[in-house]
């Protein structure tokens, strides 16, 4: 790229993305003056970017693109060929993808903590970035989801970290390496690693390859903290060449996670966590997230903060002002008594997890879990039988067609009506449906006081929260 200490305009192509997004809101509080352009601007990024005076335009156009740019950021979501690109590359500007950017502008001086793995990112980067910031570290942060105390998904810290989410996807059409591999990880975090992402990983071991490298990646001088309940992790770490710290369910684990129950403090739901640390002093902690996932997030990340001997005679009052993050177990709104959740979840072992938090949450209601598949995994028929037992959790499930399914070649195809026939035979109740519209209608008719609708989806899903949460306030 450019001299850095002569960039000061920096264009950053398919801007909406959470991470371009995050990046440009980084690179303009850094005091770069920053412009761009996506297909289409929809919040709520393009609200985050226009509070920031960030300029953007919406549709790519070879004029789009300053002439007095100093430096291109090119999203993953662009390829070869793109008509910007090709306007960039025929003046011979300077371009970098939005990892290698993160990395030289912000990873550089800054010790990195990198939460990698399937599972758990964003919940447990979010967590780090907002203890860091309660107990005073004044980090910076890049995390692929927006954080609710925050309401963004960056910030441009002084302190002497920054947490950054580790995505294991591959990095730009120009580098087809994982973008965890650019983030100069100092300090780790790895929660599970499985089987994802079947359009860039042929197997397992290809994607254990891939955090092999993030594993080797961290110095010596550096610390990996890893879920040792994942028999992956547990080969994943052998290769370590810095010191690490484990956590989880397992006997053997650092930071062992005992129990955890439900607690209403104040009329709130809390969860009670009782665990032991590294020596072996039974301790516990209310934590405002549901679930014994969220309950491993949060001992990574109190495992991280000992180690990085943050003071924590704040910390449960900081951790019970944790807001969480936006489509993460978020609450969209409640209807005749009918609770809608909006969550990210979109492979077997998230939905599981997801659904048995929700059903501790709200002990004692019904729970539905309507299903998209969309992710470029779930949409393929690989995991068909895993998901049909994970989503029976719920107690009424709603399994809707494969998004964009065009677009998978049909002998792969998830197979929707096997997956309803499968929850049935095991004694569930399960249906599917061709459309939101013939979605709404069934749970605004079927829905009881009382209920939880959990929608489960890594994309809009076609506005479906609040056409539900429409559909049942009309309802007689």
């Amino acid at each position: 790229m450019a001299d850095r200490s002569q960039v000061k305009r920096i264009y950053c192509i398919a801007i909406c993305g959470t991470g371009m997004g995050s990046l440009a809101g980084l690179l303009q509080g850094a005091g770069y003056q920053v412009s761009g352009s996506d297909a289409q601007t929809y919040p709520p990024m393009s609200d985050q970017l226009r509070e920031q005076g960030i300029e953007v335009f919406e549709g790519y156009r070879a004029e789009n693109v300053p002439e007095d740019i100093d430096l291109v950021i090119i999203g993953n979501a662009i390829s070869k060929g793109h008509v910007e690109v090709e306007a960039i590359m025929q003046r011979g500007v300077s371009y970098l993808s939005m990892a290698d950017a993160l990395a030289e502008f912000f990873l550089t001086e800054n010790k990195a903590v990198v939460v990698a793995g399937t599972h758990g990112k964003t919940t447990t980067a979010a967590m780090m970035s907002w203890l860091l910031t309660s107990l005073e570290q004044d980090p910076g942060f890049l995390v692929g989801g927006i954080l609710s105390n925050f309401d963004r998904s960056w910030r441009y810290g002084q302190g002497p970290y920054f947490v950054v989410e580790g995505d294991e996807y591959d990095t730009a059409y120009f580098d087809k390496t994982p973008k965890f591999l650019h983030y100069k990880p100092y300090y780790g975090i790895l929660n599970a690693v499985e089987f994802d992402h079947a359009d860039i990983y042929a197997d397992l071991s290809a994607v254990m390859e891939a955090f092999q490298s993030f594993v080797e990646l961290i110095p010596a001088s550096g610390h990996l903290f890893a879920c040792i309940d994942s028999d992956n992790v547990r080969q994943l770490i052998e290769q370590a060449a810095c010191q690490v710290t484990t956590f989880g369910l397992s006997a053997d684990a650092d930071y062992r996670l005992l129990r955890t129950t439900v607690v209403d403090l104040a009329g709130l739901r809390q969860t009670k966590i009782v665990f032991t640390n590294s020596q072996g002093q039974e301790q516990q902690i209310i934590s405002p997230m549901p679930g014994r996932h969220n309950a491993l997030n949060l001992l990574a990340v109190l495992a991280c903060c000992v180690h990085l001997q943050v003071p924590t005679t704040n910390l449960q009052a900081a951790l019970s002002q944790f807001k969480g993050i936006k489509r993460r177990q978020e609450v969209r709104g409640i209807e005749n008594q009918v609770t809608v959740i909006d969550d990210f979840a979109h492979h077997p072992t998230a939905v599981r997890e997801t659904l048995q938090a929700l059903h501790q949450q709200y002990e004692g209601s019904r729970l539905w879990a309507i299903f998209e598949p969309r992710s470029n995994t779930s949409r393929r028929n690989i995991f068909q039988n895993e998901f049909a037992e994970a989503l029976q959790e719920a107690d009424k499930v709603v399994v809707a067609q494969p998004f964009d399914n065009g677009k998978i070649p049909r002998a792969e195809l998830m197979d929707v009506a096997a997956v309803v026939e499968h929850i049935q035979q095991s004694g569930g109740q399960a249906a599917c449906f061709g459309d939101v519209a013939s979605i709404v209608a069934y749970v605004a008719e079927q829905a009881e006081p009382g209920d939880v609708v959990a929608v489960l989806s890594n994309g809009g899903f076609d506005g479906i929260h609040d056409k539900l949460l429409q559909g049942l306030a009309t309802r007689s």
